[in-house]
C-alpha cells in the first residue's frame, strides 16, 4: 500500500474509532511500528491528527487564529450562545472566556440586566461595551494574539481574587480519554485558573470539537458541571460525560 492511501486509512479509522494505536496499525498494515510512528509524525505536522503515547487523537480543527475560526461552525456558535445566555440569572458575577462563542455569547447577554462580567479577553469587553448595566471587569496581562486574551502572571495574580457564580469555558478539543484540551500550553493553563475561581464551570463546545484533542490539557471531563453542545455527542464521548457527571445541554 502507497503511503498517501495508508494515511488516508488511518484518518478514516481516527474519524471511525476516535483514536487509534501504533502497534495496532503496524500489525494490520503490517509494516514496522518506526513506519506507523513516521506516518503519525508527519500528519501531526500537516494538523491531521495529535499525536500521543502508543498513537494519535484526532486533531481539533478549532486551533486557527481567531479570526480564522468566526468563520468555523458559526450557526452551531450561536445556538450554543444563546442556550448559555438563558443560564445567566441578573446580579451574578459571570467569567467569560476568550473565543468566538465567547464573543457570541457576550453579544446575547440582555442589556438591561444588571451583572458582572470578568473576562480576560478584549474582544469580549468590547462586546459587552454598550451593555449599561453590565460592569465589566478587564483582566490585563501579556497579550496572547493568536486566541486574543491576557495570559502570564499578571493575569494569575488579578483571577486570584475574583470568586464568580459561572465560569463559561471555550475549549479546542472534547475527547472520552484526553478530556478538554486547547491548543497553548498557558492558555491551558489560564483556563484551570480560571475554574478554580467559579463555583460551576460551564463548557461551550461547537461541533468541529467533539471527540477531538489538542496539545494541551485544561482538566479531565469532571471538571466541568455541564456542557453546552449543539449536535449529536459521539457515543463514546457521551457515555465517559455522563460517567463523569457532566450534564449536557443541547445536541
Amino acid at each position: 500500500m502507497l503511503t498517501s492511501h495508508r494515511k488516508n486509512d488511518i484518518l478514516a479509522l481516527l474519524k471511525q474509532q476516535g483514536q487509534v494505536e501504533a502497534k495496532a496499525l503496524a500489525a494490520h498494515y503490517q509494516v514496522s511500528e518506526d513506519t506507523i510512528r513516521r506516518d503519525l509524525r508527519e500528519m501531526a505536522a500537516e494538523g491531521l491528527l495529535q499525536r500521543v503515547h502508543g498513537g494519535a487523537l484526532p486533531a481539533s480543527p478549532a486551533e486557527a487564529n481567531l479570526a480564522q475560526r468566526r468563520h468555523i461552525a458559526m450557526p452551531s456558535k450561536e445556538e450554543i450562545a444563546h442556550t448559555a445566555a438563558r443560564l445567566v440569572t441578573p446580579g451574578q458575577v459571570v467569567i467569560l472566556d476568550g473565543g468566538t462563542t465567547c464573543a457570541e455569547l457576550a453579544r446575547c447577554l440582555p442589556r438591561d440586566m444588571p451583572l458582572t462580567v470578568v473576562t480576560h479577553s478584549p474582544t469580549v469587553a468590547v462586546a459587552l461595551a454598550e451593555h449599561e448595566r453590565i460592569e465589566v471587569i478587564l483582566i490585563g496581562g501579556r497579550l496572547f494574539r493568536h486566541s486574543m486574551v491576557a495570559v502570564g502572571a499578571a493575569a494569575l495574580e488579578a483571577l486570584s481574587h475574583v470568586r464568580a457564580d459561572i465560569y463559561f469555558m471555550g475549549v479546542t478539543g472534547v475527547h472520552p480519554e484526553a478530556g478538554f484540551s486547547t491548543g497553548d500550553y498557558e492558555e491551558a493553563y489560564i483556563k484551570r485558573a480560571l475554574s478554580a475561581q467559579a463555583a460551576e464551570t460551564i463548557v461551550l463546545a461547537s461541533i468541529e470539537k467533539l471527540g477531538a484533542a489538542s496539545a494541551y490539557k485544561i482538566g479531565d471531563l469532571g471538571m466541568a458541571a455541564s456542557m453546552i453542545v449543539d449536535g449529536a455527542l459521539p457515543d463514546e464521548l457521551d457515555a465517559a460525560l455522563a460517567v463523569a457527571g457532566v450534564k449536557v445541554l443541547g445536541g
